[in-house]
């Protein structure tokens, strides 16, 4: 079943530090929503927190965190889920989503470390997840992750994430280019994991670009723009999930804004595409 309604619409664009003064000056704003990473901006104050919330005034936003560590061994950190809940409401944050991973143990990993595809921690997992949502009194987007290992795998990535999905009972941050990369580095067929994932339960997608280390190894490194077989994939997913809001991901060597809008503007035409094929499937 393919959902109906999303905390946004339309295209969105990562928003970075870099972007504060020269973003709303653009004259061509394909991008519909925006999103942060909070842990960058809930402590912000003076001339930068002042700005920043003349954007979340203006704009939708979304949020995708990098230190929950969802899948850490340590205890969840209630300060920060409260910190992070009085953030969402000051700024009215539209939805929030993690990485299906974890990045600390007494103290932060600075890298997001592969979860074992268990049954074990499937539940642990779950049970964290479902603690975040109640905490947070709003559903977690869990985001499947690239990864290049599987240490302790008694399942395959595809459906250690449908059974976090249900037994959590949360949403799925459906990032293309996760796929992609992931398909690549360990040979299964991206078209097939991304038609086994639940319409119902993508809040949104991502979409980005990646490094080519080898023939059969690809980095997820957010630094290159996004390449032809990524943006097929895109257009597979709208077949499979409809016009799903999608978000393209720069996290460094970013290019001139105008060209950002540029691959922002992509998003907005293969949107376009799908919406005026159903609308003619209705009429």
């Amino acid at each position: 079943m393919k959902q109906t309604t999303y905390p946004v619409s339309g295209a969105g664009l990562g928003f970075r530090r870099c972007m504060l003064d020269d973003l709303k000056q653009l004259d061509n704003q394909p991008f519909s929503f925006l999103e942060v990473a909070p842990e960058n901006w809930m402590t912000l104050g003076g001339r930068m927190g002042k700005a920043f919330k003349e954007y979340t005034q203006a704009y939708p936003f979304m949020t995708h965190g990098l230190s929950l560590s969802i899948a850490g061994p340590t205890p969840l950190d209630m300060d920060f889920l409260h910190n992070l809940k009085a953030f969402f409401a000051e700024h009215n944050i539209r939805g929030y989503s993690e990485h299906l991973s974890y990045c600390s143990d007494d103290g932060h990993l600075y890298d997001l470390m592969p979860i074992p595809f268990t049954e074990e921690a499937v539940r642990y997992v779950a049970n964290r997840i479902r603690i975040v949502q109640d905490v947070l009194d709003r559903p977690l987007a869990m985001e499947n992750v690239s990864y290049y290992a599987a240490p302790g795998a008694e399942m395959s990535e595809q459906d250690f994430l449908l059974a976090v999905l249900e037994e959590a009972d949360c949403q799925l941050l459906l990032d293309i280019n996760n796929i992609y990369v992931n398909s690549v580095n360990h040979c299964y067929d991206p078209e097939a994991f991304l038609r086994a994932m639940p319409a119902e339960r993508v809040m949104y997608m991502h979409i980005a670009g990646h490094y080519n280390e080898a023939d059969d190894l690809i980095v997820d490194t957010h630094g290159a723009d996004v390449i032809d077989p990524v943006w097929q994939l895109l257009d597979t997913a709208y077949d499979h999930l409809g016009v799903v809001p999608t978000l393209l991901e720069r996290d460094f060597n970013i290019p001139p804004l105008e060209q950002l809008m540029q691959e922002v503007g992509t998003i907005v035409d293969y949107q376009s595409k799908w919406q005026n094929r159903d609308a003619k499937t209705v009429a």
